[in-house]
């Protein structure tokens, strides 16, 4: 049964910006009047109460239900907005500019989002982890500024720093989440140890954090690793462990462009710390936390990426194998697991039930650049916005067992978000998946505009030499049975299935003895081209510097009457004479003779006629040259029955050819 309750969603575009409700009809919302002047950025609160939007000249928050204007903040120029956890603090950020009068320009302000009032600002340049970060509870809130970790109270920011501790090197801090929370510390890499240190200290809970002297606190929890420049954390929903993905900008194995990364588990408490290990080379693609804080996916690897999920002492639970897919998300109930490709892959998406791990659909949504499930866990939507992409720009809604429920196509769209809601206000799911309600319009109007798009041939390219025989599997993914990827250290280049020559071997075909398929030897000038007609060369043909010398010994030989004598009119050239063959001095007369009992086992190449134009007397050439000119003539005259302009030159000679038949019927009567 599906659910009834109706999700919001948000959009902003290059000329408009809108709020739209939920299914079955998913229509904008009537009472919501978009912005003249395009805005700049859009933010829901948390808990979904609040929804503000940000103009070159004013902030703007409303009601997120029912679309009502509460308040304006007059504040230009600003570029991002945050709510606080429970909607209570709305922070501002601009960009910093230089003051007439040297004061620092305090471009983070903070501001009561029930009354508009200002009530702090600081000077932040990085608009990079830019906003404070608040407990749960709003109780307090921390700041990092240069190695310092700044408390302040919230009730109280007229009170200014209520705490701080100074960690040198610290480059990253997070607050984690839950009722107990803690201060999660990355101090990046010195030159001197290279090596990178996390720590984790506990956050007083109560009513104020203690004020002791900083130096004296003993984190709860701390683990120095090697190889980090940077690093990413994701605590889990209770804030009891904490996942830190690391990277380095380079990788000294050369084993790929992006660095190196490592994910490493730690616990809030202390009693556990290990690095995750992953079965499969290659950079880590992405990794989340499941809604019930007690597992974790990873996907890894190089393409095709595995897909993993451990439980939170880093066992494995479920392997869902390789597949091209470099995402992975938990629905918010934890019951569906999604994995996607998305930006250079073909973006297919496989929905899988947790519990019985079965895949329940593939969607396939190409070109998608931001996905999202919707807070009741029963849609998804998918959408291409800019600058990503500027054209076929929208979203698009699909219910979790595949089927399309809402189309809104669109130019330029940069933002799109759903309205959160808690979780505890939306209805559970069954025992059993519900069923998809009915699509709305847009979805059959979008149909009947969209024009079909022509279908590609499946399976990748294959060059010519190579289609219509079996798939050797250097050429397959490993998840279609081909062999698993072996990177290099970046210095040689992988071995070729085909040669360049035309004469090459079809896949899995042995190579021919001299080492490739060209008719020349491994290296350069280590053997020798296999001429058509030509007596069958030996394997230990000599190089062609051994045959030069060897050709200039019985020149010099012959000149000084040694070398033997050619009779007169017997039709062998001398050059061939004294020319060896497969690495023998015997004349290629006596060679031809051995030829007549030529094991069956070794074949010749048949000789062609015509090829050697020696053999020709000049009746012959004159007869040869003859039907060449008539053949060219009969290519005019189809150019001229397909109406192709010839130039008076071509059509002399067309007109030359009762002569030419003439001469040729001539020389064959005598």
């Amino acid at each position: 049964m599906a659910s009834s309750f109706t999700q919001q969603y948000a959009f902003r575009a290059q000329k408009s910006l809108g709020l739209v409700g939920g299914s079955p009809d998913y229509e904008p919302l009537s009472d919501f009047v978009g912005p003249d002047v395009p805005a700049r950025t859009f933010q829901y609160s948390a808990d979904g109460r609040l929804f503000a939007y940000a103009l070159p000249n004013v902030v703007r928050i409303y009601q997120a239900e029912g679309a009502k204007l509460l308040l304006e903040l007059p504040t230009p120029n600003i570029v991002d907005i945050r709510f606080s956890p429970r909607g209570t603090y709305i922070s501002t950020w601009e960009r910093p500019v230089k003051l007439e009068d040297g004061a620092q320009h305090k471009n983070l302000r903070i501001f009561s989002a029930s009354t508009g009032e200002e009530l702090t600002s600081f000077s932040q340049k990085s608009q990079n982890d830019w906003d404070v970060q608040y407990t749960i509870s709003e109780s307090h809130a921390v700041r990092l500024v240069s190695g310092e970790i700044q408390v302040y109270r919230p009730a109280e920011w007229s009170k200014g720093i209520v705490d701080k501790l100074k960690v040198e090197g610290a480059a990253m801090v997070s607050l984690s989440p839950g009722l107990n929370p803690s201060i999660a510390i990355f101090v990046a890499e010195k030159k001197a140890c290279e090596q990178f240190t996390i720590l984790i200290l506990s956050f007083a809970d109560s009513s104020c954090i203690k004020t002791g002297c900083p130096s004296q606190r003993v984190p709860t929890c701390q683990k120095s690793f090697f190889k980090a420049d940077r690093a990413q954390m994701k605590w889990n929903t209770i804030g009891t462990q904490v996942l830190v993905l690391t990277q380095t900008e380079v990788d000294n194995t050369n084993k790929s462009y992006y660095g190196e990364t490592g994910l490493y588990l730690l616990n809030a408490a202390g009693n556990f710390d290990c690095r995750v290990t992953l079965d499969k080379e290659g950079p880590i693609h992405d990794f989340t936390w499941g809604p019930n804080s007690k597992e974790f996916g990873v996907v890894y690897g190089y393409m095709p990426a595995k897909a993993v999920i451990f439980d939170q002492r880093v066992r494995v639970l479920h392997d869902f194998g390789a597949h091209p897919h470099n995402t992975i998300s938990f629905n918010p109930q934890g019951r569906l697991v999604l994995l996607a490709g998305f930006g250079n892959l073909a973006g297919k998406i496989n929905i899988h039930d947790r519990r019985t791990l079965r895949n329940v659909c593939t969607i396939d949504a190409p070109n998608t650049s931001y996905c999202e499930w919707s807070p009741d866990g029963r849609t998804l939507l998918t959408a291409t916005l800019s600058p990503r992409l500027r054209v076929d720009n929208g979203v698009k809604i699909w219910h979790c067992t595949g089927p399309l429920l809402h189309v809104q196509p669109g130019e330029e769209w940069y933002q799109v978000a759903w309205r959160p809601t808690p979780i505890d206000s939306l209805p559970p799911f069954g025992q059993h998946l519900p069923n998809a309600p009915a699509p709305a319009a847009s979805v059959r109007n979008n149909a009947d505009v969209v024009k079909p798009t022509p279908t590609k041939p499946a399976g990748a390219y294959r060059p010519p030499g190579a289609r219509g025989l079996a798939t050797p599997s250097i050429f397959k993914r490993e998840d279609e049975g081909g062999a698993a990827r072996l990177p290099g250290d970046g210095t040689s280049t992988p071995p070729r299935m085909f040669s360049r020559s035309p004469h090459h071997l079809p896949p899995g075909a042995a190579p021919p003895a001299n080492g490739n398929g060209n008719g020349y030897g491994q290296g350069h000038g280590h053997g020798r081209r296999q001429v058509p007609g030509a007596p069958q060369s030996h394997p230990n043909s000599p190089a062609p510097d051994g045959e030069k010398k060897g050709g200039q010994r019985k020149r010099k030989g012959k000149k000084e009457g040694s070398g033997p004598a050619v009779e007169e009119g017997s039709g062998v050239d001398s050059r061939q004479q004294s020319r060896p063959v497969s690495g023998t001095t015997t004349p290629i007369v006596v060679q031809q003779l051995e030829n007549l009992s030529v094991d069956t086992q070794t074949p010749t190449s048949p000789t062609t006629p015509g090829l050697d134009s020696s053999s020709l007397d000049p009746t012959g050439k004159k007869i040869r040259n003859l039907n060449k000119k008539l053949k060219a003539i009969e290519e005019l005259k189809d150019k001229q029955k397909r109406g192709d302009r010839l130039e008076a030159t071509q059509l002399k000679k067309i007109e030359g050819e009762a002569d030419i038949r003439a001469e040729l019927a001539a020389l064959e009567r005598s």
